[in-house]
This record gives C-alpha cells, structure tokens and sequence, in this order.
C-alpha cells in the first residue's frame, strides 16, 4: 500500500500543478527545451555520480573496505537507477552496502553508505546555507512573498543549529571515533569537504541549466539561494526520485527571482528526465563488466 501512494502521490501532485498553473506554457517549454543545455546538465550530472562514488570509496577505504574507483563507480550508479525507479529512494543504497561488504561483514559496509549519504547532505547545506546568506545580504534584490523571508531566515537559523548540533555530537561518543575512523588525516579529510562540496555544486548548477534549456536564466546569486531548497524538497517522503515535490517547490520558488511558476515547473521536471537519462552509462559498465575491486 506504501508502495503505491508513493506512485500514486507524484503523479497526482504534477497534475495539480498542472490544473493550477495551466499546461500550455509548461508545455511550451518542455517541448522547445534547449538540447545544448539539457547536455549540460548531464555533464553536470555525471560528474557529480563520480565524485560522489570517489567519497563513497574514500570512506569505505577508511573503514577498511577495498574497492576499485572503476567498481565503485558502476556500483554507485547501479544505485541510482535503484533509487529513481523504485519507491523508497533508499533501496540502491542498501545494494551497494551489501554488494561492498567482501567478506567484511555488514557494519563497515553499511557505515561507508551511511557516512557517504550523511557527507552529501551536509555538502548541499553548506552551499545552501551559503546561498541563504548571500540572498539576505540583498533581500531587495529578489520579490519575497510575505513570510517567506521570515520563514528563509528561519531555516537559515535552523540550519545553522543543526549544523552546530552535529559538530558537537560528533566530538564525543561512538559518532567522534567513527568520523575520527573516516578523517583519520587532514588531507583525507579536506578530500571528503571537495568531494562534497563539488558534488553539491555540480547537483545545482545542473538544474540551473535545466532552467536555462527551459528558457529561465538564473543568476548566480538566486542560483545559490534557490535550487538548494528545490533539491531539499525532493527528500520529502511519498515521492519516487523526488517526482511532485521538486516541481511544487520550484513553482513556488522560481518568482522570487522574478521568473513564473509556470518554469519552475518545467524546469523540475526536465531535471527529473536529466536525472533519469544520466544513470544510462551503467549499460556500458554491464555490457564491459569492471571486475577488480582492489584500489
């Protein structure tokens, strides 16, 4: 039944968005999308699996697991095509836990998962807390809605306790020994904040290219404040690869930086299909197996 309203849920918010927003623009500019920067985002997407697979690879080297960054790669986007297409989201994950053990037993496998998942949600709201920032620095150069200013410098004060929760958690108890496992050194430790930091770099600026394809122009700054909160919608539950959300969130977003709700929504939904098309690779790692998994 959970798996279902999962389905069921996407489909029936976009076609809300839809019938509120009227499908003729939207449709316009799904279908003149600009293929020039719809490969961009690919790229973009692309880069961001690697870097990604090369953190999750770091840690699970730091907790003693053994791996290839040809394996590791293969593996994690044989992840995601798990992720985007089945509900939950979190099922590819759990393959690559399982798939990377080696005879290590479950709990550093799992760890390295946890930690890799835990690493780019941390990276995402480092670069939207900054962005956040930057953006209430020149409130007057974007059209807030009444509240949401105050509901923006709330979650910036929200995420900037929540980040001080976690450094404190993780200077005592099981949580310091395991991140003291992981960042055992300055040098792995300033490669986990790169690795991080360019995968949620990479994770925005390819939807702001999917804005571009669909005829939106977002500047640096309503880049760096907005598509953040567009990516954090996609973590609410009931959704499938973030279908429905995303696309609530951008229409809701996008005329902030004077742009309609109209391409917000277009350009989340382009950023799904780019999502989908950028998993497409593994065909070539299952057609030419990468075999070795020492590294």
């Amino acid at each position: 039944m959970t798996h279902m309203l999962r389905l069921a849920v996407p489909a029936i918010v976009i076609g809300l968005l839809l019938w509120a927003f009227g499908s003729g623009d939207i449709g316009t500019r799904l279908t003149r999308a600009d293929p020039l920067w719809v490969g961009v985002a690919l790229a973009c997407l692309w880069g961001q699996t690697i870097l990604m697979a090369l953190r999750w690879r770091l840690v699970a080297r730091c907790l003693g697991l053994r791996f290839g960054a040809g394996w590791a790669i293969r593996e994690y986007l044989t992840g995601q095509v798990v992720n985007l297409t089945l509900p939950g989201g979190v099922l590819g994950d759990a393959s690559r836990a399982v798939r990377s053990r080696d005879g290590t037993g479950w709990k550093p496998a799992a760890q390295a998962v946890v930690i890799e998942r835990v690493a780019g949600q941390v990276g995402l709201l480092v670069v939207g807390l900054a962005g956040a920032v930057w953006g209430l620095a020149a409130p007057g150069a974007f059209d807030w809605p009444p509240g949401l200013l105050r509901g923006l410098i709330f979650a910036v004060l929200l995420g900037i306790g929540l980040a001080a929760g976690i450094f404190a958690a993780a200077r005592r108890g099981r949580i310091a020994d395991l991140l003291r496992r992981c960042l055992p050194t300055r040098r792995i430790a300033g490669a986990q904040v790169a690795l991080s930091l360019g995968a949620a770099l990479l994770n925005v600026a390819a939807f702001a290219a999917c804005a571009r394809a669909t005829g939106t122009a977002l500047g640096p700054q309503a880049t760096l404040l907005l598509v953040p909160l567009i990516l954090t919608a996609m973590l609410i539950p009931l959704s499938v690869a973030g279908w429905g959300w995303r696309e609530g969130a951008a229409a809701l977003l996008f005329p902030i930086a004077g742009a309609t709700a109209q391409a917000g929504i277009a350009a989340g939904i382009v950023f799904g299909a780019a999502m989908m098309l950028s998993v497409l690779p593994v065909l070539i790692f299952w057609v030419w197996p990468v075999s070795e998994r020492t590294g």
